[in-house]
């Protein structure tokens, strides 16, 4: 049965874009009111949108979304579920809110931080609140987000909050209520920052008419508030943020606050206690921090005095205590969060701060009270059912839609344990319209408002984060569960300025310098192995583009001699088994253009093309606040490779193959060409280069062993491939014309240093890069990488080509061997050592264990 709606009135012809927009009746609406007309602060707003038109208004919107996922805007819907993170859904059309309704909830939710504070001062210090009757005893010790370490911990700058979220939800009457307090490390801003950039490019006309606030001066003032606290150095203190790193459900939002705040994003990993002080651990050294914004758990701080703890920083609670580093939010902020804390909210404020609270808190009963519990067991249908302590981010269990059998169930362990539980009204949540194919449709949403402090002020973010849904008990259940999110807009009642985080250059002095040492060595490790899956990426791609090529040719099978041998060359890369060589090309041809898609597409097997692409994309994404915007749309685009495998591993379409390695070494390539020309000369870019130095020239020593190994009738068109693999025919025929010899072929692919493809040209860059990277000045010998890299070098200039192109009796290159041999033993040497001196955090991805 349809829900009845209300009945709009007839509406402008400039307004017709929303004719047909039919919200239900008795629920409010944020576009419409009860009587069916337009509010007036969405009028300019339509206008805007009729301009556009449905056509335009759908095709901007589809250009967003490719911005969002270009831009690598993701969110997971579990904190550990690499595997479930998905696309950033932005709708087309935002929630707009008047200044004056903005003001008065602005001031309601700052009071409501000041009494969240207040509480958390009592709990972890005197304790009055439990004392004198005002919160249950059994609703703080036997809370899990309660630890006795955090008690008298010092509240920085008068504080133990910052930062504070909460999500209002709007009932019929049109009142805004609580339905969720974010105390602890409040996601969500750097979605609704995405979301407003998205947006306001996408609505642009409408962006400037409507005069919106800007969401700058929010992050302006959490700046200052952060350098307000610094214990030490308040002109410049070194600020980082501390993410739970890739796993984290937040991660790609850590990465965008941390790049948007100028702050060194690190994991507990990146910190060290030392002499009573948190140090970043970095190339050149440990360097102090003086202020912390956390993005992790509370019992994920400090493993020696937080049980269960799997992370965090040894010791880092001690330091807090003895005010050497600040920690945003406080440990412990998260025990407010507990939705039982809701029920006594109301009492607590008229006792803390001798007034009634503003923003109310959904209805909520407590089941630990004999009356609660009655109340609730009475009205089972109408309520939501929650834990009651803990940090509220249980999606809650709706009785009215569960089976008989599990409704008993719930019933019984409501009595053997109420103080576990308790239940909160279901808020019928307005609707908002949301962009659909078929038009703007009323979806519910749910509005996360996020607030600064700094001094005595708390300061509301002009703007926020909505979720729309059509279903609103979707909305209920976490910040990452809504179908879409939108921008929000408060339209200023005066003109706007623009405002900038970069500060006036009045405003500020600096000490001139270039970015040197302070790079955390767990960035230096991810660097180094993304060059390296880089260069193993291309290295694989290049050699089955050979192979496609010849495979998809006119040609027979008997005029393609170089095959068995670029057969043997895959089967030695680890890309196909070695029994297609072994069987002989004749018999094995057909079976390998069958099944060569399937064996390089299954990223199951570590040696396969498809696994070293996805260990790129898992790399990329833990650096990605150290690459460009442009960079990580190439990386995106790659990782559409691995989409399209799927399909062209199960059509075992060896054509379809080959189109794929060709964009993928163009974007390979791209990807190489940003980096070498947008990334600065840090420490950064230079073990990033590491990476790929080093494993270019084992793909070199690799192809070269696996094809030229002995005298061959057949060697000139194994030369060929082996020049076109190498990239290098181009040069090789300006030099040679067509005469095609065994000399040349290895003085340009070994020896010549100004071939970039050569081996000589990457040890000669590694000898560059080694020599800048930091060490002690005082020690006159040689460091291990330095002496290996030297005779590396030495090694290649010394060779001579007419030796080393010489067969034996039996027909081998047997100096040709030796010395590919020993670069080959040699160059795993040289990084082990770069790794054993700069990078603490090595753990050898298992892409190169092969």
């Amino acid at each position: 049965m349809n829900e009845p709606t209300i009945a709009v009135s007839k509406t402008p012809e400039r307004l017709k874009l929303f004719a047909s927009y039919r919200p239900a009746a008795g629920q409010y609406d944020e576009m419409f009111s009860a009587e069916g007309v337009v509010r007036p602060h969405w009028e300019e707003f339509l206008r805007h949108l009729n301009d556009l038109g449905p056509d335009e208004l759908q095709k901007r919107w589809r250009q967003a979304q490719r911005a969002i996922r270009e831009n690598g805007v993701t969110y997971s819907a579990s904190p550990d579920a690499d595997a479930n993170s998905r696309p950033w859904i932005m709708d087309a059309v935002p929630l707009l809110l008047t200044a004056s309704e903005w003001g008065s909830m602005s001031d309601a939710l700052a009071q409501r931080a000041r009494l969240l504070e207040l509480v958390l001062d009592d709990l972890y210090g005197s304790q009055k609140l439990l004392r004198e009757g005002l919160l249950p005893p059994d609703l703080v010790f036997g809370n899990s987000a309660f630890h006795r370490a955090f008690h008298d911990l010092p509240a920085p700058g008068g504080r133990r909050m910052h930062f504070y979220a909460a999500d209002l939800a709007r009932a019929a009457d049109g009142k805004w209520w609580v339905v969720g307090d974010r105390t602890r490390a409040a996601s969500g801003a750097g979605y609704a920052l995405e979301n407003r950039v998205i947006t306001s490019r996408m609505l642009t006309s409408a962006f400037r008419g409507c005069r919106v606030e800007r969401l700058a001066p929010f992050f302006i003032k959490l700046q200052e508030s952060l350098q307000e606290l610094a214990p030490q150095f308040k002109d410049n203190p070194r600020i980082v943020l501390l993410s739970a790193g890739p796993s984290g459900s937040n991660y790609f939002e850590d990465a965008y606050l941390a790049r948007y705040l100028g702050y060194t994003m690190v994991e507990g990993g990146d910190l060290a206690v030392r002499g009573g002080r948190t140090l970043l651990k970095t190339l050149g050294g440990l360097l102090p921090v003086e202020v912390i914004l956390r993005r992790t758990a509370d019992d994920g701080l400090d493993p020696v005095e937080l049980r269960g703890s799997t992370g965090g920083v040894s010791g880092l609670l001690d330091v807090i205590r003895d005010g050497k580093v600040v920690c945003v939010n406080s440990p412990g902020s998260a025990l407010a969060e507990s939705p039982a804390l809701m029920a006594f909210l109301p009492a607590i404020c008229r006792k803390l701060l001798g007034e009634e609270l503003r923003l109310p808190s959904v209805a909520t009963w407590w089941c630990g009270q004999p009356e609660g519990l009655k109340y609730v067991l009475e009205n089972l249908d109408k309520l939501v059912i929650r834990q009651a302590t803990g940090v509220n981010r249980n999606p809650g269990v709706h009785a009215a839609r569960m089976s008989q059998a599990a409704r008993e169930e719930l019933v019984a362990s409501l009595r053997a344990k109420p103080a576990d539980y308790v239940a909160q009204e279901q808020v019928i949540m307005s609707t908002a319209p949301a962009w659909t194919d078929s038009g703007p449709q009323p979806w519910h949403m749910i509005l996360r408002s996020f607030l600064v402090s700094r001094g005595d002020e708390w300061s509301a973010l002009p703007g926020g984060l909505v979720r729309v849904s059509a279903d609103p008990l979707v909305l209920t259940e976490s910040m990452r569960s809504g179908e879409r999110s939108q921008d929000v807009w408060v339209l200023a009642d005066k003109p706007i300025h623009e405002i900038s985080l970069l500060r006036s250059p009045d405003d500020q002095y600096v000490t001139l310098r270039r970015s040197g040492a302070d790079l955390p060595s767990r960035v230096a490790d991810n660097l180094f192995w993304l060059g390296r899956a880089v260069e193993r990426t291309d290295g694989a791609a290049r050699l089955l583009r050979a192979v496609c090529l010849r495979l998809t040719s006119e040609s027979e099978s008997a005029e393609l001699p170089e095959m068995p041998t670029l057969l043997r060359a895959l089967a030695e890369q680890g890309q196909i088994e070695p029994d297609f060589v072994i069987d002989g090309f004749q018999e094995s041809l057909p079976t390998v253009e069958v099944v060569l898609p399937s064996v390089v597409l299954d990223a199951s097997e570590p040696g396969s093309l498809l696994s070293a692409v996805y260990e790129i994309i898992r790399l990329a994404s833990t650096v990605r606040d150290r690459v460009s915007i442009d960079a990580r749309r190439v990386i995106h685009r790659i990782e559409q490779y691995a989409v399209q495998a799927t399909d062209i591993r199960s059509a075992t379409d060896t054509a379809e193959l080959l189109s794929l390695l060709n964009n993928l070494v163009l974007d390979l390539a791209t990807f190489s060409g940003l980096v070498g020309d947008c990334m600065t000369r840090t420490l950064g870019w230079r073990f990033l280069q590491i990476g790929r130095r080093i494993e270019r020239a084992a793909n070199m020593v690799t192809l070269l062993r696996s094809t030229l190994f002995r005298t061959s009738k057949h060697e000139r068109p194994m030369l060929e491939a082996v020049l076109e693999i190498a990239d290098s025919s181009m040069t090789y025929r300006n030099r040679y014309l067509s005469n095609i010899v065994l000399t040349a072929v290895l003085d340009l692919l070994i020896v010549d240093e100004t071939n970039p493809r050569s081996i000589a040209f990457q040890l000669a860059s590694l000898q560059d890069h080694i020599e800048r990277l930091p060490r002690d000045s005082t020690q006159a010998a040689l460091w291990p990488e330095q002496r290996i890299v030297l005779s590396l070098v030495n090694l290649v200039r010394l060779l001579d080509m007419t030796t080393l192109s010489e067969s034996t009796g039996d027909g081998e290159y047997r100096r040709l061997t030796e010395v590919l041999t020993q670069l080959d033993e040699q160059l795993p040497s040289l990084a082990r050592a770069i790794s054993n001196r700069y990078l603490i955090h090595a753990g050898i991805p298992r892409q190169f264990t092969q």
